[in-house]
């Protein structure tokens, strides 16, 4: 589906399924150097199921139009702006990693345009280690391998590698390849950059939920516990309840593809709670 976002073309997948604004609205934000595609079993399963999805790329990223944006801010700022081009009133957003500080963001400024935030590799702040960030200026290839290395908690358990010549690793590193130069240093800065993460949790007022991988080595779970215990202590203010923490087992940074079904498993649970 394309929209027209800020005067230019975006690209958003709708799971298949033709997008109606009527039905309730699942958005989906990607992380740095990532594209729609890496939410692909679980938009289509939702978009199958009774929810209308749309999964972003991001200004710069996949097949949108357009410079990446320098800022958490400024993405979040586009997201709401491509649910208006849509139609949309109201949506769920689901984030991961960069797309978490994003939906975060969104969610803090705009209370009236986000239903329930889930955040998937999410940790606040989101610093970016100073070798990634020199490779990412210098060597993207080596950056690649360096991601690819730490994103994953196993090398080929299934599904990672659920018939010859499908591997998850390669998968990943040639969505990476096919963005632009440049485009992994701009989302690298912006993490890294981002400091209003904490007063956007202060102001959350919906329902949130939080999917983490045991064994991330880029956003262990460990540091998601000052993020998570900020949102709850902002939501029992608001008479909410606390945050749903899933944390799945023998999986990485790269929760979509490493474990699809235990993420569509509590995007749908948290989707469809009341």
């Amino acid at each position: 589906m394309w929209l027209q976002v800020n005067g230019q073309r975006a690209y958003a997948y709708t799971g298949g399924r033709p997008f109606d604004p009527a039905r309730p609205v699942i958005a989906f934000v990607h992380g740095a150097q990532h594209d729609h595609s890496v939410w692909i079993l679980q938009t289509r399963y939702l978009a199958h199921h009774g929810y209308s999805v749309l999964a972003f790329d991001l200004p710069g990223h996949g097949r949108s139009e357009g410079e990446p944006l320098a800022t958490v801010e400024a993405m979040a700022d586009w997201v709401l702006a491509a649910l208006a081009a849509a139609g949309v009133g109201k949506a769920t957003l689901v984030g991961h990693s960069m797309g978490s500080l994003i939906a975060l963001d969104a969610a803090g400024r705009a209370p009236d345009k986000v239903d329930r935030i889930a955040l998937v590799g999410s940790v606040f702040p989101m610093p970016v280690s100073d070798a990634l960030l020199d490779a990412a200026r210098s060597d993207e290839p080596r950056a690649f391998d360096m991601i690819n290395r730490w994103s994953h908690g196993s090398l080929y358990d299934p599904p990672s590698c659920p018939g010859p010549g499908f591997s998850i690793w390669n998968q990943n590193r040639r969505l990476m390849e096919r963005q632009r130069p440049g485009v992994l240093l701009n989302d690298f800065v912006a993490c890294n950059a981002y400091q209003a993460g904490f007063d956007r949790a202060d102001a959350l007022a919906c329902p949130v939920l939080f999917v983490l991988g045991k064994r991330d080595q880029m956003t262990p779970p460990r540091a998601s516990r000052p993020l998570v215990e900020r949102c709850a202590a902002a939501l029992a203010g608001r008479g909410l309840p606390a945050p749903k923490v899933v944390e799945v087992p023998d999986c990485g940074h790269a929760l979509m593809t490493e474990k699809p079904l235990a993420v569509l498993n509590a995007l749908r649970e948290f989707a469809t709670k009341a």
